[in-house]
């Protein structure tokens, strides 16, 4: 991990697809590491996945603060590779509703010096998985 790189690992799912929905990011940053979990109410599962990678994103720029998040590399890591191929081009985005995400993210990432997007196995992303059904059981 070099000094300016940081890493987040995000997920996002649903019960039911759509059903009730949650996202989890886990943020290393200058030898910390913070976890978030959250319901975010009635979504697909690739919408859970869009809106974890955004509030990292968000959230990295609000750790670090806006200034700092210019010359900070991130590397976003999720285990849908669907997601992953439509962030870097590889996928046309058919649904209209994630376009919209499409841009919102697009947008996130001119904050940062670079950002980069890579697909993970579902093994190595366990932590986020955790905190999505962590946050799934508080629904019901």
């Amino acid at each position: 991990m070099t000094k300016n790189k940081i890493t987040t690992y995000t997920d996002g799912g649903s019960r039911g697809n759509p059903g009730p929905a949650a996202i989890g990011a886990v943020i290393q940053y200058d030898g910390k590491e913070k976890e978030y979990g959250k319901a975010i109410g009635k979504a697909t599962n690739n919408v859970a996945e869009y809106q974890a990678i955004i509030f990292a994103l968000k959230k990295i720029k609000q750790l670090i603060g806006k200034e700092k998040s210019k010359k900070r590399e991130v590397e976003v890591k999720a285990d849908t590779e669907l997601v992953v191929k439509q962030i870097n081009r590889e996928y046309k985005i058919k649904k209209d509703g994630l376009k919209d995400y499409f841009i919102e993210l697009w947008n996130l990432t001119q904050d940062f010096k670079k950002v980069t997007f890579t697909h993970i196995s579902r093994n190595k992303n366990k932590n986020a998985d955790k905190l999505v059904n962590q946050a799934l059981d508080t629904l019901l």
